[in-house]
């Protein structure tokens, strides 16, 4: 394991940290296939990105976790900016860093991530034919969600008041005032509104995962980009990548799953339920992520293969 540090070649003037891994047995003059690993909204590369992202790098991959522009430990004013289209093109930032190492094959490079790193993955994918394989954990399309509802129960037009909410926190922000906030998850036990979410709340700020760099919430000014966002625009014509989704039977997220699965291109695509799990087993729980990783290992080690 290996922490390291580059410019963001979307934006110089930003410096990314991530932590990469290597194979058991590692020689420097092989060439390896990689893994780009994106964390969940409001995580950081410390949690379960870089869990998996170890875990996967035991079965033969380089595989780099990384902290998103304007948060953990990547640079980035404001702080906490959760902005769909930075965070999506920051995982072909990441892949521009691959490129120069000179133990990773860039042919054979995929991606993964967990929740809304996933759909930014997914996206990533659409836009960048270097990614030639996906995998999603418990995937969260961040737009379908905020305009939704964790369950699909709400309409579309009945976000619009997040739109104004967050162009006046832009125009709160150009005034000098402190920048407001919006939780990516529950701040509080007593705002969760399910099980499921109230775990969220747990990972985030209980010592079950909590960390430093990772206060889960982001900035208001963020719904302005995040309601109109679709993380799986024209996956219906340029998603063409192998893809596996790993999703929980009983995540009430599962019906993003359900949707990529649906529209993406992919001649080659299939779905792995994890029985009994909800979407906060697959971040942490011992046993779902090692089933988890027993389908994304070989998918992964087929599908990247030497061209």
């Amino acid at each position: 394991m290996n922490k390291v540090s580059f410019p963001n070649s979307n934006n110089t003037n930003i410096t990314m940290s991530a932590v990469v891994n290597v194979p058991e047995g590692f020689d420097k003059n092989r060439k390896y296939p990689a893994i780009v690993v994106s964390h969940p909204g409001g995580g950081v590369k410390e949690q379960t990105a870089g869990t998996y992202a170890r875990k996967l790098a035991e079965h033969g991959f380089v595989t780099i976790a990384y902290d998103a522009s304007y948060q953990g430990e990547s640079t980035g004013e404001p702080r906490q900016l959760e902005n769909p289209h930075i965070r999506t093109e920051d995982v072909s930032a990441v892949i521009d860093y691959l490129t120069t190492l000179p133990y990773v094959d860039t042919d054979r490079i995929g991606a993964m991530g967990i929740c809304a790193g996933a759909g930014y993955t997914a996206n990533a994918a659409i836009n960048d034919p270097r990614i030639k394989a996906v995998g999603t954990v418990s995937l969260v399309n961040i737009g379908q969600m905020f305009r939704n509802g964790w369950e699909n129960n709400v309409k579309d037009a009945q976000a619009s008041p997040y739109i104004k909410a967050g162009s006046d926190a832009r125009t709160a922000d150009a005034s000098g005032t402190a920048p407001a906030t919006i939780p990516l998850a529950p701040m509080k036990e007593s705002d969760a509104p399910n099980e499921e979410l109230r775990q969220a709340w747990e990972y985030y700020h209980t010592p079950r995962a909590e960390f430093c760099t990772a206060p889960g919430f982001a900035t208001a000014r963020s719904l302005t980009q995040i309601i109109t966002y679709d993380a799986f625009h024209k996956a219906e014509a340029f998603l063409t990548q192998p893809l596996l989704v790993v999703v929980g039977s009983k995540a009430g997220s599962k019906w993003m799953s359900d949707d990529m699965i649906a529209r993406a291109a992919s001649a080659d695509k299939q779905m792995h339920v994890v029985d009994g799990a909800n979407h906060m087993d697959l971040y942490d729980g011992e046993k779902e992520i090692g089933e988890a990783v027993s389908v994304l290992a070989p998918f992964f080690d087929k599908r990247l293969v030497a061209g």
